[in-house]
């Protein structure tokens, strides 16, 4: 079969069409599999000072070692974790903003009617950093230092005491409600802007206790400026054997786990998105941060970004379940 000379030439163009484009797209993989190449920002939604902060640094520091790009925190607070959270979900997906969020955003779908973000639908999931029980801690000026004389003067008084949480609709602030549900008591919750600025508020005695991540409190309880009383579930703590666990007070059913984690904005491409994994993996994995996490009393997760994943909505069901029962409310 003799071609004309016009189909040959057009075909000749094709084919050169279809060699450049492959040739674009091996260019295209190879930049994204050569991420990162300057630095990278992550939205921390809470204020300095907090759980989420306490985790971001260590991992940044770690980051910048291992790959000889900056991690730089870009502390957003407010209005609970969810305006960080809406920041970074319209962020350019490309590798180069990501989000550190918390418990705290499995909680908000239930809490915040009016969210302009999906977590589950607009951020894809990479990494789950950090899983730590809470702490019922409470400043030793204000609140009795033994547990049962503590529980004793809640019921005596009730609404007298008072709790500081990093938001409505935290992991703090559901702790407290779900503390009062299960002990028969009341005390008034006072929402902050992050856990930070709880934390300075209960060293200073001006709120009584907080339900706080053992993360952010561990410095704070190892210093004397705050009284560990209880940390949440059946086992004590390894970091703080001498603090008694919830099942050993009466309390078998308050079992309440703080955890941290790493999104990237929808879109983000799968080579991408697998890099970060490894390299995040590979900055918790080193001596340093091997040391801090274990100084909180934290655990750091080696699972993939689709076992997270599926971690996030086993999260965002378990909350809503217990919003509902406890009748919690934004202040």
């Amino acid at each position: 079969m003799i071609l004309s000379s016009n189909f040959a030439s057009s075909r000749r163009g094709v084919l050169r069409f279809a060699a450049a484009g492959l040739a674009g797209a091996a260019l295209g993989s190879q930049a994204q599999s050569a991420w990162p190449t300057k630095p990278v920002t992550i939205v921390v939604p809470f204020p300095a000072g907090g759980g989420t902060d306490a985790f971001a640094r260590p991992l940044a520091a770690s980051f910048a070692k291992l790959t000889g790009k900056q991690l730089v925190i870009d502390n957003r607070g407010g209005a609970g974790g969810t305006l960080g959270a809406s920041i970074a979900a319209k962020a350019q997906p490309d590798g180069y903003t990501l989000f550190m969020g918390a418990v705290h955003h499995t909680i908000a779908p239930s809490m915040y009617p009016r969210l302009d973000y999906n977590i589950e639908t607009d951020f894809v999931p990479i990494a789950l950093v950090a899983t730590v029980p809470q702490v019922l801690v409470v400043n030793p000026k204000n609140v009795p230092g033994d547990f049962k004389a503590f529980l004793q003067q809640l019921r005596s008084s009730p609404g007298r005491m008072n709790y500081g949480s990093a938001g409505s609709g935290t992991s703090h602030h559901l702790a407290g409600e779900l503390f009062k549900q299960q002990t028969k008591t009341f005390i008034t919750h006072i929402p902050y802007r992050g856990a930070g600025p709880a934390l300075q508020d209960l060293i200073a005695g001006n709120v009584d206790m907080m339900f706080d991540g053992l993360g952010s409190s561990a410095s704070h309880i190892k210093g004397g400026r705050i009284k560990a009383l209880m940390v949440a579930g059946a086992k004590r703590n390894a970091a703080f054997p001498d603090v008694p666990c919830a099942a050993e007070l009466g309390l078998p059913e308050y079992t309440v786990q703080t955890w941290y984690g790493i999104w990237a904005p929808k879109g983000t491409p799968a080579d991408v998105v697998a890099r970060i994994n490894e390299e995040i993996r590979k900055a918790g994995a080193t001596p340093e941060a091997k040391a801090i996490w274990a100084n909180q009393g934290a655990e750091f997760s080696g699972i993939s970004s689709q076992q997270f994943g599926q971690f996030v909505s086993a999260e965002v069901k378990r909350w809503t379940q217990v919003v509902k029962l406890s009748g919690a409310k934004l202040d």
